[in-house]
């Protein structure tokens, strides 16, 4: 098993844990998950934010590593749980981020000039 097998095994294991099924939900159920998860994704950004001195007006402020590095995993709990939602597998979402990266580097290449909003749609 793969790292990325393991995480989406261990997310499942403690949504499941917290009483959340994510089987056979029906559209409304995946938009209110989505939105939950999306939600929580943010506060946790929030937290990473907070975790860096960011308030370039304030000299009070310290970078505390250790934190960001927590909340950085918080993001990807909440992350992966939007995938299950989703429907993706460790491989959907490894060959979705694959796809993604290879149009970032093709727009970069470009020079990013014009916006084609249909370079993603094969994802």
């Amino acid at each position: 098993m793969d790292k990325l097998d393991k995480i989406f095994e261990m997310q499942a294991k403690l949504t499941a844990r917290l009483g959340v099924r994510l089987e056979n939900l029906s559209e409304q159920k995946k938009i209110d998950w989505i939105l939950k998860y999306s939600r929580a994704l943010q506060q946790e950004v929030a937290e990473l934010v907070d975790s860096v001195p960011w308030k370039w007006w304030a000299k009070y402020q310290d970078f505390d590593e250790q934190n960001a590095r927590v909340e950085l995993i918080d993001i990807l709990h909440f992350l992966v749980s939007i995938a299950q939602v989703l429907g993706m597998t460790p491989e959907d979402f490894f060959e979705a981020y694959q796809k993604k990266n290879d149009i970032n580097h093709k727009r970069q290449d470009s020079g990013y000039a014009i916006k084609d909003k249909s370079d993603s749609r094969g994802i």
